[in-house]
């Protein structure tokens, strides 16, 4: 017989260990109080009100509950999504829509809607501080200094030692982590499925979700296996996407470094050409002048006389008036 507590899904999505333990509503309830510093007591307060069937598995959120007035939306998450808030608007609309299905929207009378709130639990290898803010607005293609339509999610990371206190106030989630924990460190030194069977395996023994690992142990083993080979593919995306990223930004750079060169040494060229042009211009100049002094020889010019007023060497002023013509051969 079903535990009437738990909330019964059409698993038409690929479920996990996170959404299974929560759809539980003592425990969804534990994990609340923990987030709120509430006291309740009685898991009926809950409505669950997560979407069952949507038509693309992204569409399909963790877990969101009606409690208190409030309509919190809880999600889950072994790698860092900056897109969450995007989600959680589609989550938040499509939960917003059911609920008014009935109500007159286009009439005069304001429609009560119990305000949302949006909770990201990482539990990711890459790190991240213990709490940080996502904004829909940090999305947007152009920035304002106010976004006309915001929506922010917190994230809190229950990895390792990150949050303790609130795992403390939770001992599912508390347990969840460490399970979690256990799977990411053995599967560093053995197959992954060996890994589950070991963390599952000590968890029971442990008595770290002990009654749901004995209960549901094949479908935690299945679901933890194809979360963790998710996480792996999705890591292999992202580092395939930088390294293909570099190679173009490395060819990018050698087309733009190569265009650079050309167009410095032009330039250098061109300062170097017109230095020599110019230094040219002034050794053909001092060489006529050299010659017109010589022919000016009976006035006392004599070579060196000659070579300090061109500012040349004597051995220069030499050769230029060695190929001078003598005037009694022409």
């Amino acid at each position: 017989m079903a535990n009437e507590n738990t909330v019964t899904v059409n698993r038409t999505f690929k479920s996990t260990v996170f959404i299974m333990l929560f759809e539980d509503k003592n425990n969804l309830l534990e994990l609340y109080n923990a987030m709120t510093g509430k006291h309740y007591t009685d898991p009926e307060l809950l409505e669950i009100n997560t979407l069952e069937n949507a038509i693309y598995m992204t569409m399909k959120n963790d877990v969101s509950f009606l409690i208190d007035g409030r309509l919190s939306l809880y999600e889950h998450q072994f790698t860092y999504n900056p897109n969450l808030p995007l989600r959680f608007l589609l989550y938040i609309s499509k939960l917003y829509a059911g609920m008014t299905k009935d109500a007159n929207l286009y009439g005069t009378k304001v429609i009560q809607i119990p305000p949302p709130e949006f909770v990201i639990f990482y539990n990711g290898e890459e790190e991240k501080p213990e709490r940080m803010v996502l904004k829909l607005s940090d999305m947007y293609e152009i920035k304002s200094r106010e976004a006309k339509l915001e929506l922010e999610a917190v994230m809190l990371n229950i990895s390792g030692d990150n949050n303790t206190g609130l795992k403390e106030a939770c001992r599912t989630l508390k347990e969840y982590a460490l399970y979690t924990d256990k799977i990411r460190r053995y599967a560093k030194s053995m197959s992954l499925s060996d890994a589950v069977d070991r963390a599952i395996g000590e968890c029971i023994t442990e008595g770290v979700l002990e009654e749901f690992l004995k209960k549901h142990k094949a479908e935690a083993k299945e679901m933890s296996i194809f979360e963790y080979d998710q996480e792996k593919h999705m890591k292999q995306e992202r580092e395939a996407a930088w390294e293909d990223g570099h190679a173009a930004g490395v060819e990018e750079g050698r087309t733009a470094g190569i265009q650079e060169g050309i167009e410095k040494g032009r330039a250098a060229g061109i300062e170097d050409g017109r230095t020599a042009g110019i230094e040219e211009g002034r050794a053909a100049e001092a060489k006529e002048t050299a010659k017109r002094l010589s022919a000016m020889g009976m006035m006392g010019m004599t070579t060196e006389k000659i070579a300090k007023a061109v500012k040349a060497s004597v051995e220069e002023v030499q050769e230029w008036l060695a190929s001078t013509p003598d005037e009694n051969q022409l």
